[in-house]
C-alpha cells in the first residue's frame, strides 16, 4: 500500500489528488476527529461527495472553503456516499442554499430522513432492552437510562423531499468522468463507492479505508442483523474490481493505492477475530460486552464503549448465523453465548 499525499489538509483548505478534485477535511468532535470530503468541478459549479456534521464549526469551515478553493462557484449536486451524519450532515443546508441536488441510494435517503425525524429525549425501551441484553453494566444502563440520548437531528441538516437514486451498477457522470457505482453493505445499509471509467479514481467513502476498520454494528432497529456478513461478501465481491494502481479516496484518512492488498487485510483481519471469538466461546460462556478483550485486545473506554458493543453484538450475530455460536443461558438479562 501506498499513501501519495502525506500531509491532510487542514481546515478551510483543500489538497488537489486529481485534475479538477479536491481533497478536504471537516472536523468531528470524537477519537475518529475527522471526515474527508471532496469536491469536482463541474465548469460551473461543483459536486461535493459527502459534507460533514451540521455544526457551528462545520459551517463556519465550508464558508471559508466555498469562498477560497471553491472560488465562490455554487455546489450543483451533493453526492451522499452512506447516511451516517458524518457524511450527510450538511447535505440538506447545500440544496436549501444552493439549490444543490441530493444523490444517494434510495435504502440511504431514507434511512437518514428517518432517523431525522426521530427525536428522543429518552432511550426508548427497545434501546435499554437490547443494550441488557449486550451485556451493558447495570451502572451504565442506569445512566443511559437518564441522560438525553444522540439524537440524528443533533448534527444533520433537515433533508427535504426529493433524491436522485444510486443503484448498484449504474453509470453516472461528474467531475468530467464516467463512474460505476458499487454498493458495500455491512458498514451502512447500501454505501455506494465510485470507480471511475475514465482513470484510476475511486471514492470509497467508508467501504474502503486505508488504516482503520469500519465499524459493524448491529443496533435495537434490526437486532439480528449480519453486518459482518454482509461487509466481507462486499469486500470479496470488490476485489474483483480493484486494481494496485487505482488511487482511493477514503471517507476517513489518507488517500491510498493497493487495494487489492488493502481488501485481504480487512478481511484476513475480521477473519482472525471471528476466529479469536470462537476459541474463546468454546473455553466458557460471553456476553457480547465480555468479548470486548477478545475482539479489541485493549480495552475499551467510556468514549468507545457503544460502538464497541453494537460491533461485539454483530460479531456475535455473525458465529450465530453461521451455526458455530449459539445462546446458552441469561445471566442478569444479558444473553450468554457458547460455541
Amino acid at each position: 500500500m501506498g499513501y501519495p499525499f502525506d500531509t491532510p489538509p487542514q481546515p478551510g483548505q483543500a489538497v488537489t489528488v486529481a485534475p479538477g478534485v479536491l481533497w478536504m477535511r471537516l472536523p468531528l468532535p470524537m477519537a475518529l476527529d475527522h471526515v474527508n470530503v471532496y469536491a469536482l468541478d463541474e465548469g460551473d459549479g461543483w459536486t461535493l461527495v459527502d459534507t460533514g456534521f451540521d455544526t457551528p464549526v462545520s459551517r463556519e469551515v465550508w464558508e471559508t472553503l466555498l469562498a477560497g478553493p471553491l472560488e465562490g462557484r455554487p455546489v450543483r449536486r451533493v453526492i451522499g456516499t452512506h447516511h451516517h451524519p458524518d457524511h450527510i450532515g450538511l447535505a440538506g443546508w447545500f440544496m436549501a442554499r444552493d439549490g444543490a441536488e441530493l444523490a444517494i441510494s434510495r435504502t440511504a435517503w431514507l434511512t437518514a430522513r428517518m432517523l431525522v425525524l426521530d427525536r428522543q429525549d429518552r432511550a426508548s425501551p427497545e434501546s435499554l432492552a437490547f443494550w441488557r441484553r449486550a451485556g451493558m453494566p447495570a451502572d451504565l444502563l442506569e445512566k443511559r437510562a437518564a441522560e438525553r440520548p444522540f439524537n440524528f437531528a443533533d448534527v444533520v441538516h433537515p433533508l427535504p423531499l426529493g433524491f436522485t437514486r444510486l443503484a448498484d451498477g449504474q453509470q453516472i457522470g461528474f467531475g468530467g468522468r464516467r463512474w460505476r457505482v458499487a454498493m458495500g453493505h455491512g458498514h451502512a445499509p447500501c454505501h455506494a463507492t465510485f470507480w471511475s471509467l475514465d482513470d484510476d479514481l475511486v471514492i470509497g467513502g467508508d467501504q474502503l479505508l486505508p488504516s482503520i476498520s469500519p465499524n459493524l454494528g448491529v443496533y435495537p432497529t434490526e437486532p439480528q442483523a449480519d453486518p459482518v456478513g454482509e461487509w466481507l461478501e462486499s469486500c470479496q465481491r470488490m476485489r474483483d474490481l480493484a486494481q494496485p494502481g487505482h488511487l482511493v479516496l477514503p471517507g476517513h484518512k489518507l488517500p491510498f493505492t493497493g487495494l487489492p492488498t488493502r481488501l485481504r487485510q480487512l478481511i484476513d483481519n475480521h477473519h482472525s477475530a471471528l476466529d479469536r471469538l470462537t476459541a474463546a466461546l468454546r473455553e466458557a460462556p460471553r456476553t457480547a460486552v465480555g468479548c470486548f478483550d477478545i475482539l479489541f485486545k485493549r480495552r475499551i473506554g467510556a468514549e468507545e464503549f457503544g460502538l464497541a458493543l453494537v460491533e461485539a453484538v454483530a460479531h456475535v450475530n455473525h458465529l450465530n448465523r453461521l451455526g458455530i455460536v449459539t445462546q446458552v443461558g441469561i445471566r442478569d438479562g444479558a444473553a450468554l453465548w457458547g460455541a
